[in-house]
């Protein structure tokens, strides 16, 4: 790898202070597939992967020994087989070759925290990791990127790697001249580049080529009028990222946790046992630093990255936001009794990470997990251990909603992540509501003495009951700020406020009007001692007829 030594009499005081290093996997698709079928990894034959592309079947990836045999991407599939008899072929399954290429970038995460997959000019293949402040930890730059270089060509990868100040520049280097570049050589080397390493378009490189433009340098000192003219914006915008004019910001795989900490092995470890005292360890160094800030936390995350570049997330959420070692590490505890066969620590695990997010301050005062002394504390334990054994969804709170339609009136949401109360969506004490509510009201027939009375006979699924005893009415007019839109048992997304009138309806669920629609409630008692709550839906005297529905049973 080349090595670049920095210039003191350049100026690049508009530099910023971060590093990049960038990996590129020429021949990711062929490699990758070579790794998961091994008959395929140990033949000699050349391989080719093709895709359908303007009516014909055209190569598109390409081995190292297709290469060889002067076989290029774009070339026609018959031309190939005729130019190379013996070449073996397969069509790319770009899904799955980008997903592979995906985890494949996590498990780059255990050199540095933020890794992204870099598609600006292929799905796969290019891996950025910003190395800022973990240099260090490897022994610095030249050590960090020789060992990731090492470990993926001891995979059977084909891989070249850089380091630079800016994405664009370290992406230039990994692909045309890889090594490391002092901040103060930057303009220097990327001057004597070709231009397409600034991940142009094509028609944008044959045009600057027919110019006479085919070097990074030539660029320098040109009218940038003429260039935007002629090329566009773009152009000027890779080369003022590639010299760190402007800012090029990568978005990471995995969210960055500000507190974590983790363990590397000197041998691998496959045991869960293992894992789980690993976990315990590192839960009382996380817990030591969020409790010197004063903080807890309510999610945490636990990454095994396996040697054989995977990567496992387990991940457990707290009731309220905890910095009690012993809780976390029972929280995965429990997390792990759900896995059941789906553990597999594949050759070992060489490094586990724990993460803390949704992190909140914790008062000092605290001594265990949830020392509140309001009386929730066995509450919220037992919510923790229930969701961590069986998931976050099955264990629910009913919550309170502002508004007067019963299916509206409550809805259904995690423990684990209860969002705060409104005071004023509580219902008043003396509110008359059946102990079981149907999510659907059902249609009845109903005999009434007067028109706008109560029942005095009703049919319910074929089945006749006569009315002893009847209270009512309660009126439930529309809300006239969700006037024409539907009903909905649960708010889902969009909001009930979002959906269209046109939407499909619910079955047996009208369109509240506020002019046309209103719902007349009866506690009715048959002879039995059954107690209903029906109602009816819209007026006698108006244009459509009224309807009677039950809504719910008492006992």
């Amino acid at each position: 790898m080349a090595s670049f030594q920095s210039n003191p009499g350049l100026d690049l005081s508009f530099r910023t202070a971060r590093r990049y290093l960038v990996l590129n996997l020429p021949r990711w698709a062929t490699d990758c597939l070579k790794r998961a079928d091994v008959a395929l990894a140990a033949s000699v034959r050349p391989l080719a992967l093709w895709e359908k592309q303007k009516g014909g079947m055209r190569l598109v990836a390409l081995d190292a020994a297709a290469e060889s045999a002067r076989l290029t991407p774009g070339q026609n599939l018959s031309d190939a087989r005729a130019l190379v008899p013996n070449l073996e072929v397969r069509e790319i399954d770009r899904a799955y070759i980008e997903q592979v290429f995906a985890d494949f970038a996590d498990w780059h995460s255990n050199a540095s925290p933020i890794v992204a997959v870099m598609t600006d000019v292929t799905a796969f293949g290019d891996l950025v990791l910003d190395i800022t402040g973990v240099q260090h930890l490897f022994g610095g730059e030249d050590k960090l990127l020789r060992m990731l270089v090492g470990r993926l060509r001891a995979l059977g990868f084909s891989v070249s790697g850089a380091i630079a100040d800016t994405v664009g520049a370290a992406w230039a280097l990994a692909h045309f001249a890889p090594g490391i570049i002092a901040a103060d050589q930057l303009e220097t080397v990327l001057a004597e580049l070709p231009v397409v390493a600034l991940r142009l378009d094509p028609s944008q490189v044959a045009g600057l080529n027919q110019m006479g433009l085919k070097r990074i340098g030539q660029l320098y000192g040109r009218d940038r009028k003429g260039l935007h003219a002629r090329f566009g914006a773009s152009l000027l915008l890779r080369l003022d990222q590639a010299l760190g004019r402007i800012e090029e910001r990568i978005t990471p795989r995995i969210p960055i946790a500000e507190y974590h900490a983790e363990r590397r092995f000197p041998e691998p470890i496959g045991f869960m046992d293992d894992v789980l005292m690993t976990t315990r360890d590192l839960a009382i160094q996380l817990a030591l630093r969020l409790e010197a800030e004063g903080l807890g936390a309510q999610s945490f995350h636990l990454f095994l990255y396996r040697v054989d570049h995977k990567v496992m997330t387990l991940s457990v959420n707290s009731a309220r936001a905890t910095r009690d070692a012993n809780h976390i590490a029972q929280l995965f505890i429990h997390r792990s009794e759900r896995l059941e066969g789906e553990y597999d620590a594949g050759f070992g695990i060489d490094m586990i990470r724990l993460a803390a997010s949704s992190v909140s301050p914790v008062e000092s005062a605290q001594i265990g997990a949830f020392e509140i002394r309001d009386g929730a504390a066995d509450i919220e334990r037992l919510y923790d251990r229930m969701t961590s054994r069986l998931g976050p969804f099955a264990l629910l709170r009913s919550k309170f909603i502002n508004t007067h339609i019963p299916e509206q009136a409550v809805k259904l949401e995690p423990a684990v992540a209860r969002t705060e109360d409104d005071p004023a969506a509580a219902p008043p004490p003396g509110l008359v509501r059946p102990l079981r509510l149907f999510p659907t009201p059902e249609p009845i027939n109903v005999i009434a003495e007067v028109p706008h009375g109560p029942p005095m006979r009703m049919i319910w699924r074929r089945v006749a009951y006569k009315v002893q005893k009847a209270t009512g009415p309660e009126r439930i007019e529309a809300e006239w700020w969700r006037s024409g839109k539907r009903l909905a048992l649960l708010p889902r997304h969009p909001q009930p406020e979002q959906v269209d009138a046109a939407s499909p309806q619910l079955p047996g669920i009208e369109l509240f009007q506020p002019t046309s629609t209103v719902r007349d409630y009866y506690v009715i008692e048959d002879e039995g001692g059954r107690r209903f709550w029906v109602f009816r839906v819209g007026l006698y005297g108006a244009e459509a007829t009224p309807r009677w529905f039950l809504h719910g049973l008492f006992a």
